[in-house]
């Protein structure tokens, strides 16, 4: 299975957030492909709203960064994961960022989903994800509320779906990789 994990973390390279991600990382890269990008050492800009990927280059944006590595390995995963320490009540800049980014996966045509306006695929399949994220001090379930709701739109524009919202403070890293591969890590003692 290929796994494409964005880590959204805007702190140094030691955080705590980070290093739950390391921690994740190898423990799926035992029996999977891992892609594990730290979109802050990335040089990624942001969309211009151009449309270049659209009509002048369809497929391909028209800035050249790192994002076109990331754009790569997201369409061709099986599952991506999106992590980022709340920042304000929400995920990070950096990975709203690139998130934006993602346009140039879709097509710039219309289609009808549950009576709303959404963009057709531009490939044949898109990987569904989930979603790791730190809390603040004054996180509550409203906040939850609000960022499963946007990732949940996020799902229905990138046509897949939001399987699972974790915490790192809950230490779940056996039920993430079960969430995220199907498959239960079994340890021999």
């Amino acid at each position: 299975m290929k796994i494409t994990i964005l880590n959204g973390d805007q702190g140094n390279e030691s955080s705590r957030f980070t290093g739950f991600l390391k921690d994740l990382t190898d423990k799926l890269q035992e029996d999977n492909s891992v892609d594990l990008y730290r979109l802050q050492d990335m040089n990624i800009r942001y969309c211009t709203g151009c449309w270049s990927c659209w009509w002048k280059t369809p497929g391909l944006c028209a800035i050249r960064d790192d994002s076109e590595k990331i754009l790569r390995s997201v369409i061709s995963s099986d599952f991506l994961i999106f992590a980022s320490p709340l920042i304000q009540g929400f995920t990070s800049s950096t990975l709203k960022k690139v998130t934006d980014r993602f346009v140039s996966l879709l097509h710039p045509y219309i289609k009808l989903i549950n009576g709303e306006s959404h963009h057709r695929k531009r490939y044949d399949s898109y990987p569904d994800f989930g979603l790791i994220i730190q809390r603040e001090d004054d996180t509550d379930d409203a906040n939850i509320k609000i960022i499963n709701d946007i990732y949940d739109r996020i799902a229905i524009n990138f046509h897949s779906k939001r399987r699972y919202t974790h915490f790192i403070e809950d230490n779940q890293l056996e039920e993430i990789i079960y969430e995220t591969t199907g498959t239960e890590r079994i340890t021999q003692e």
